[in-house]
């Protein structure tokens, strides 16, 4: 019931994933809602459950008190599936802050990890870079972004099958004696536990594909991912504002017409589904709020990804021998 196309795009979301990969749905919320958009498609009766969760947490509620107030939404009752077999992931386009805090507080957190952390996989100029955290822990502690960096390292290696990831910490200047004493302070704790260590590395290489994990503190990492999704929305409408002035400049886009649309694939959201919560235990992945079909389908694709992998068994077996 979550995202502000909801539920229409889930639905549709889902009916397209059942086309591509061998799975099992259920979806959990208002059940008659539910019905009625599953209604406009023919596809395999036995392959979707509707699970009745009577109440929705709205986008701008404050996460906590949604939690505590609102047992029976689709976001608790969802989360709490993963606490018994029958079902391996959890996917969300809701409230960001309530699914966090669902899920740390119903399922609990991996041995050796305190907070948990959104880790989302980013395009860059060589292939892909993970970042954590994007928004769930925003007043760490530097042992924090350590657990994150595991995590992250974790997660390139057996989901991208980048044998050894190297880490870079976000900071102001690539020098270790730059930053606050909280930056200082996790840049020793990085530097001490992985051999991959790169050190700081600057805002404006975070697309450059110079590490392969950025880790940084939830606060600025949600602030990094906004505004360059802003950036790429508004780059987007002024070429082509300045493209239709000039019938030249139409004829030349007309051309390239291909090429744009694959620069465009390549930094749409919804080409990457969504964004694993990583540290709670259980696997969740988050969606974007405005997520279209395209997007979920991909989430799902990406849930499943991490479910064929064990990245849980994974991640909990190597951060607690850390």
């Amino acid at each position: 019931m979550g995202g502000d196309f909801a539920p229409e795009a889930i639905v549709a979301g889902v009916i397209e994933a059942l086309k591509e990969f061998d799975l099992s749905v259920t979806l959990v919320g208002l059940q008659d809602k539910i019905e009625k958009e599953l209604s406009k498609y023919d596809y395999n009766k036995e392959k979707i459950n509707i699970l009745h969760a009577p109440e929705v947490v709205g986008m701008h509620e404050p996460a906590t008190v949604s939690i505590r107030q609102k047992k029976n939404s689709s976001i608790s009752v969802g989360i709490n599936l993963l606490k018994s077999s029958g079902h391996d992931a959890f996917i969300s386009a809701g409230n960001t802050g309530a699914v966090v805090a669902s899920a740390t507080i119903n399922l609990g957190m991996l041995p050796g990890v305190d907070r948990p952390g959104i880790g989302l996989v980013l395009p860059t100029l060589k292939r892909f870079s993970f970042l954590i955290d994007v928004g769930a822990n925003t007043d760490p502690k530097p042992e924090h972004l350590l657990q994150s960096a595991l995590m992250a390292h974790v997660y390139m290696r057996e989901i991208f099958s980048v044998a050894n990831p190297s880490i870079g910490l976000l900071n102001i200047g690539e020098e270790a004696s730059k930053g606050s004493d909280f930056s200082k302070e996790a840049h020793k704790l990085l530097s001490g536990r992985f051999r991959d260590f790169i050190g700081n590395i600057e805002a404006n290489e975070i697309f450059s594909g110079k590490c392969d994990c950025i880790i940084c503190d939830g606060f600025v990492g949600n602030i990094v991912i906004k505004v360059s999704e802003g950036l790429m929305e508004s780059a987007g409408a002024l070429i082509k504002r300045e493209v239709k002035k000039d019938p030249l400049a139409m004829v030349g886009a007309a051309l390239m017409k291909s090429r744009l649309q694959k620069v465009k694939r390549y930094a749409d959201y919804s080409e990457y589904g969504g964004a694993p919560l990583l540290g709670v235990n259980g696997l969740v992945m988050i969606s974007h709020g405005r997520s279209n079909p395209k997007a979920i389908k991909n989430a799902i694709r990406a849930a499943q990804r991490e479910v064929d992998h064990k990245i849980l068994e994974t991640m909990k077996a190597e951060i607690y021998k850390k």
